[in-house]
């Protein structure tokens, strides 16, 4: 399994991202369940105040959020966006949760890549599907 499809990027933290080489094969069989194509994925991880100020920049959300998703793609059933994961967030929401960072931290890297895919998350009928195949991905 080739890595040279993701990067992971750190910004404006101190962070040792997960192995590419253990996660990349799981996010590769994420899309290739959905029938898409791998073309790029980044995921940039980072503190509160850098994905606060693109939430506000972009997306005009004063809130802290967990990930956000810049989705590039131009070829339909293709991947290639961006990901990015405040890891402040994915350690509260790991304490929130009972569950440990680095299940929590798969757990948003799912959700940003289900975004890539076409699930939304704006109703709660749609939050709970995503939470219902969020969870799937878990269990690859």
């Amino acid at each position: 399994m080739s890595t040279d499809k993701f990067g992971f990027f750190i910004e404006d933290i101190t962070f040792n991202p997960p192995s590419i080489t253990v996660v990349a094969p799981w996010i590769q069989q994420v899309i290739q369940q959905e029938d898409y194509q791998l073309e790029c994925l980044n995921f940039i991880f980072c503190s509160d105040k850098y994905l606060h100020a693109i939430n506000m920049q972009y997306l005009q959300h004063d809130t802290l959020t967990d990930v956000i998703t810049f989705d590039h793609t131009e070829t339909p059933q293709t991947v290639f966006g961006d990901v990015y994961i405040s890891i402040e967030r994915v350690k509260d929401n790991a304490t929130t949760y009972a569950c440990g960072f680095e299940q929590e931290l798969h757990t948003v890297m799912a959700h940003g890549v289900l975004h890539l895919l076409g699930y939304k998350d704006k109703t709660p009928q749609e939050q709970a599907n995503k939470r219902v195949q969020a969870q799937a991905c878990l269990s690859l």
